[in-house]
């Protein structure tokens, strides 16, 4: 399990900038970059794990969660907490004396890793921030924003996220609005990725239709292993691989187990079975890890993101070659991106 024969791991979605938001406000950056900050993600545990960079995503929390967490924040605003959320991350590059960048292509992403630099992309996970007009999207493009999900699990003006319990179905009621389709047109002229880890199925399928992108699924697993609403069936993987698309696998531990309980006591291996069948499914070259650091419960075995050699070795283990191995860690993610920015 030793680091230096490990490859680095790039990884599709984490959850830091929410945590920043909530708990450590005041000195986000600070707190980031010399740690340690509780939950699963700060640059010294990064550093230790191999971590290279990945997706970082902005994620306005409902109205009640976000009162109960920090109830001295203003009101809603969803508009200001994604302002505030991407200038966070744009706080810890600034802070960083170069260890840490937000990047804009692929290019900077492989310039990163080649330098040993976090490389940090920006993705909006729920548009409920963005207007009907989409004035706001050059703004957050601007701002290095790369990756948008149009909405998280709640219904807003782009359309219907996934609802209901476990075990259950990706079908759960209507899907995209015609702002829904006109921002996912928006995000094709622009080559922002879009991403359907959110989407129920009907969404699903009218992205599958309207975008000339690669289908990507940043945090999302099997549903014939496990019957989260969230995971994808079969027919929605073979439409991932026909369009050269991708899964990131997730290690949350509600999307792993076959009972689909929130359960730290899962081995590692559960994340083995769902790469095993994602890779029969999709081809290794469209498989990757989509972790939900900071969002989810995950194993105990693995714990934070200093335990990705313990991943890494299960899957060698496993008879995973070294090369598989570092496709799933990263090489996969950059062909992907490469195809969906152009650069």
């Amino acid at each position: 399990m030793n680091n230096l024969h490990n490859p680095p791991v790039f990884d599709g979605h984490n959850d830091l900038l929410l945590n920043l938001w909530l708990h450590h406000d005041e000195h986000p950056a600070d707190v980031f970059l010399q740690g340690p900050l509780k939950g699963h993600l700060d640059l010294p545990r990064a550093r230790l794990g191999g971590f290279a960079g990945g997706l970082f995503a902005v994620f306005v929390p409902p109205a009640d969660y976000a009162a109960q967490m920090k109830p001295a924040a203003a009101p809603h605003d969803p508009l200001g907490i994604t302002r505030r959320q991407i200038a966070i991350l744009h706080q810890i590059e600034a802070s960083s004396a170069g260890q840490a960048r937000v990047c804009r292509s692929a290019r900077e992403i492989e310039q990163c890793m080649q330098q040993g630099v976090l490389a940090m992309v920006l993705h909006i996970e729920g548009a409920e921030a963005l207007d009907d007009e989409l004035a706001l999207l050059d703004e957050f493009y601007d701002a290095g924003v790369r990756s948008i999900g149009p909405f998280w699990n709640l219904p807003n003006q782009f359309g219907v996220g996934i609802s209901g319990g476990f075990p259950g179905s990706p079908d759960s009621g209507d899907g995209l609005t015609a702002a829904g389709k006109a921002l996912l047109r928006a995000c094709n002229r622009k080559r922002v990725m879009i991403d359907l880890s959110h989407m129920n199925e009907k969404a699903f399928w009218q992205t599958a239709e309207i975008s000339d992108a690669p289908l990507v699924a940043t945090h999302s697993n099997a549903h014939a292993l496990c019957a989260q609403p969230r995971n994808l069936t079969d027919r929605q993987l073979a439409a991932i691989r026909d369009s050269d698309g991708l899964v990131g696998v997730n290690f949350g531990t509600a999307f792993l187990r076959e009972d689909g309980k929130r359960d730290g006591n899962t081995p590692i291996t559960e994340i083995v079975k769902h790469l095993d069948y994602l890779i029969a499914t999709l081809g290794d070259d469209r498989v990757a890890f989509g972790s939900d650091f900071d969002g989810i419960n995950v194993p105990d075995e693995l714990g934070d993101v200093a335990g990705l050699p313990r991943l890494l070795h299960a899957l060698a283990q496993a008879g995973y070659s070294p090369g598989l191995i570092e496709k799933l860690s990263w090489r996969n993610w950059l062909r992907v991106l490469k195809r969906t920015w152009g650069e």
